[in-house]
Parts: structure tokens; sequence; C-alpha cells
């Protein structure tokens, strides 16, 4: 008899009750549904794992995940518990989800202005996306913990010398030398420290004022005014200030109606360094769940969501909102497998699956994801990172990434949605507040000369703050032309 996914248990003397191992999990007629050993924060030590250092002093590891241990939490339950119930609306197709930040948080650029200028252009962001879209949006930052990478090799030699691959602040410097790529568990505890100092500064943007629309035309910024997209924004700012003066009139204020003073604002990273994300963990005192304190959201990389693999295993059992990186090597029935793993509850908000194919593979490699997933009746949202499929080597030798094939992505991404009669519910973006020259085009015609100019990344190309927001209204569109509107019924919108 063919496996079937179903609901509940069958006992276990019928003849249709069946046992199997796959992927390190006792599969048993839950529709292979995995009945996992018990999860602890630390039994993803037992599993095979990827894309970790090789930390050569056990003793000063043990010291540094000690110390994190006796720290507080950088977020806290109630918090993510809230960020799950917004995606879940994502889900249903009543929000957007905006996810973007650093490609890779660094020591050296860390200060109030870059964090207040990346908040800046989500905030832009988000407005356009609200207003154009008339759709609530969802504002995840990849921020305040995005400090380690994968990589495709372990080392790399220069001049013949083979050192360790730069993996990211948390974890080595990016000088080529034997001491600064060592890697060197103390950087967890200062990338603690930063994470903390840019969570203070978050938070205090998003509730002491500053994200208040009677702000909207100051979150624009000196570099961004000469920009086609400038213009834009400041008509679509007097639109909003002539509004907001109406509500006023009516008494609505933000006395009144705080979302118009403040907002809601969730920080994000992938889940690739275990050592920090357990030492962060915490019991819920309200409900006996355990969170993974270092984020409200964390995700898996399309390096490392092997169904055995330490990674799957770790986050499985933290209660906090996961999202999954799906690749054109991402196959249907494994993803359902991993969703059996990850969300067997099928919990709506736990899971956001962001497909990242490249420009030309989208029509090729989604759609047979998003049909298992409907199917199957699993409830996600979907997401589109167009930047790390479409990443290039220059002619004078930077690593970059084209415009036009980010704006072809993620418009494929919402044609094939609208074709499949679901919901393209969110982007994300590796992006910057300030002034770089990384990503090639857009209407600032960034050139393959101009790359030097500017390129300041430790790790990926990212887009700046012009690119950002000529995407956001490019991006708008398409989430107003395909939202589910009828009567709460599952229909997309003709263009």
């Amino acid at each position: 008899m063919p496996n079937k996914r179903i609901g509940s248990l069958a006992n276990e003397s019928s003849p249709d009750f069946r046992v199997r191992f796959s992927g390190g999990y006792v599969l048993a007629l839950l529709g292979n549904r995995p009945m996992a050993a018990k999860w602890t924060k630390d039994s993803w030590r037992e599993k095979p794992i990827l894309q970790v250092p090789d930390y050569t002093d056990q003793g000063k590891l043990d010291a540094a995940e000690t110390t994190l241990r006796g720290y507080p939490p950088l977020v806290f339950a109630g918090e993510a518990r809230n960020l799950k119930a917004q995606l879940a609306k994502v889900a249903a197709g009543e929000a957007f989800l905006l996810q973007g930040g650093d490609c890779a948080e660094s020591f050296a650029e860390f200060n109030a202005n870059n964090i207040r200028d990346s908040f800046k252009v989500m905030l832009q962001m988000a407005v356009v996306l609200t207003f154009a879209a008339a759709c609530p949006v969802v504002k995840v930052g990849r921020m305040a913990g995005q400090f380690a990478k994968p990589r495709s090799a372990p080392t790399e030699t220069i001049g013949g010398m083979e050192l360790p691959i730069y993996r990211g602040d948390i974890i080595n410097g990016i000088e080529f030398d034997e001491a600064a790529r060592t890697p060197d568990p103390d950087r967890m505890i200062r990338a603690y420290n930063q994470a903390a100092s840019s969570l203070n500064l978050l938070r205090a943007f998003a509730r002491g004022g500053y994200a208040d629309l009677h702000q909207v035309h100051q979150w624009n910024l000196d570099f961004v005014a000469d920009s086609p997209q400038s213009a834009l924004y400041e008509e679509l700012s007097d639109r909003i200030g002539e509004t907001l003066g109406f509500m006023e009139a009516c008494g609505l204020t933000g006395d009144v109606v705080p979302q118009l003073r403040e907002t809601d604002f969730y920080t994000s990273h992938e889940s690739l360094l275990l050592w920090y994300e357990e030492a962060l963990t915490r019991e819920d005192s309200l409900t006996g769940d355990w969170y993974d304190c270092s984020a409200h959201m964390l995700w898996i990389g399309d390096r490392t969501r092997q169904l055995d693999g330490a990674h799957v295993e770790f986050l499985r059992g933290v209660h906090n909102p996961i999202g999954v990186k799906c690749g054109p090597t991402s196959d249907p029935d494994e993803l359902l497998r991993l969703l059996d793993i990850l969300n067997p509850a099928n919990e709506p908000g736990r899971m956001t699956l962001i497909a990242r194919m490249g420009a030309g593979n989208v029509e090729k490699h989604l759609p047979p994801l998003i049909r298992a997933i409907e199917r199957e009746g699993r409830v996600v949202v979907w997401s589109s990172d167009p930047m790390h499929g479409n990443t290039i080597k220059s002619e004078s030798g930077y690593k970059t990434r084209p415009f036009d094939l980010i704006l072809k992505e993620v418009r494929e991404f919402f044609a094939v949605h609208r074709a499949e009669g679901t919901y393209a519910g969110g982007v994300h973006f590796e992006m910057t507040g300030q002034d770089v020259t990384e990503c090639l085009g857009g209407a600032q015609a960034i050139s393959d000369e101009s790359l030097s100019q500017r390129y300041h990344t430790a790790c990926d190309p990212r887009l700046n703050a012009s690119q950002a927001l000529e995407l956001a209204y490019l991006v708008a569109e398409s989430v107003k032309s395909g939202r589910w509107t009828q009567n709460g019924k599952r229909t997309v919108a003709a263009e």
C-alpha cells in the first residue's frame, strides 16, 4: 500500500502501520511525518553539521558559551509570537512581508548613522508598499545578528598561502593573515554586544516617534534626493500628509491610532553558528516553549537544509518563525519532509519559504514546489530572494548583481504565483542605507567602471537606498495586482 499523508497515527497492530527510517528520523503513517526523538537545545550536537568553523581552543569556546548563556535575551518570546501572528496574515493573503538588510553586518561599520539609514530605507519601502498596494506590511530586518555567512569553500589561497575562508565577523576577521582568519569564539561576545546596541536603537526608532508617519518627508536620504525615486516618494509623502490632515480633522490622531506614530519592526538572521544560537535559547516562562532569543525570526540557508543535519535539528525545537531558502536544487518531496520536521502541526505563520532561483530559472523550478505545497494543504508564506541567484563577477573583477536581473526574478516570481493562483507574499533583499556602488544598473545607472567608487561590502553586493526604493515601487505594482481580495476567497486579480 502506498504511503498516505494522514492526520492521525493508526494503531500499531493495524495492517496499514508502517515504520521506516529516513534522515535519522522515525517516520510512521503520518504521511512520512517525523516522530523525532526528543528535542533539546543541544541535540543538534549529535547531528552532522556544515558551514561552521573549526574552533581549535575548546576551553575558549566553552567559556564564550557560558558567558552568553548568562546574558539577557536579545528578543522576547512574546515578540516572536506577535511576528508569527502577523506572518499568518501574510500567508492568508492579508499582508505582505518586507525582509531586508545587510549581507553580513560588520564590526568596523557599526555606528548609529548606518543603523538609522538602513531603518529609514525599510520605512520608505514599507510606506510605498502600504500606500500603493493598500496592503499592511510586516517589516523584518536582516539586522542585529546577521554576522555569519555560508561560503562555497572552507579555505582560500592568495599568493600561495592557504587560510580559512572569511565567514563573517562573528567568526573571524576579513584581513588575510593567520591571526585574523583563525576562528575566535570571543567574537560571539562582541557580536552579542553589537546586536544588543542595535536592537536598543531600533526599538527607540520604531516606538519613540521616528517612525511617525508625519515624519515621512524626513526619511529621504540626502544622496537619494536627486533620483527619480525621490520625486515619486515626495509626491507620495504629500498625499500621505493630506490624508493625515483629514484624519486629524476627524479626530483620528496618533494618540487615538498608535499605528500612525509607531511601528512594529522585527529582526532576523540566518541560523548558522549554532553555538551562539543555543547559548541564547531560552524557555518561555509563560508557555514553557523554547525560543531562540537571538532574533525574532531565523532562517535555514540553501546549503544547510539537510533533513538529518544539525541546523534543521536545532530549529525544529524552537518556536520562532522559521524561513527556509529554496533554490534550483530543492526537491518538492524533500521540501514536504522538511516541513514535516519543522512544522508538523502546520501552524500558520511558522514557515516562510524564500525562493532564490536566479532570473530565468523561476518558471522551471518554482511551480513544482508551489504545487506540492498546495496539494498537501501546507500553510506557508512565499517570499522572493532575487539577490543570491543573480550574483556575477564583473569584467573589472568585482562581485556584483545586475539590477535588471534582480527585477526580472521578482517579476517572474509574481508571474508564477499569478499563474498558479497562489499568493506571492514577500520579498527578501540585501540592502543598505549607505551610498554604495555594489549592484549594477538601476536608475542611477551604476556601471562596471563605477563599482570601485564605493564598494564597501565584506561579502555580497547590496542594493543602495535609491535602488531599493526603485524596486519597492516596482514590487508595489505587482503586489497590488496579485492580492486576494474578493470576499476572503483565494482569487488573483488580473494585472
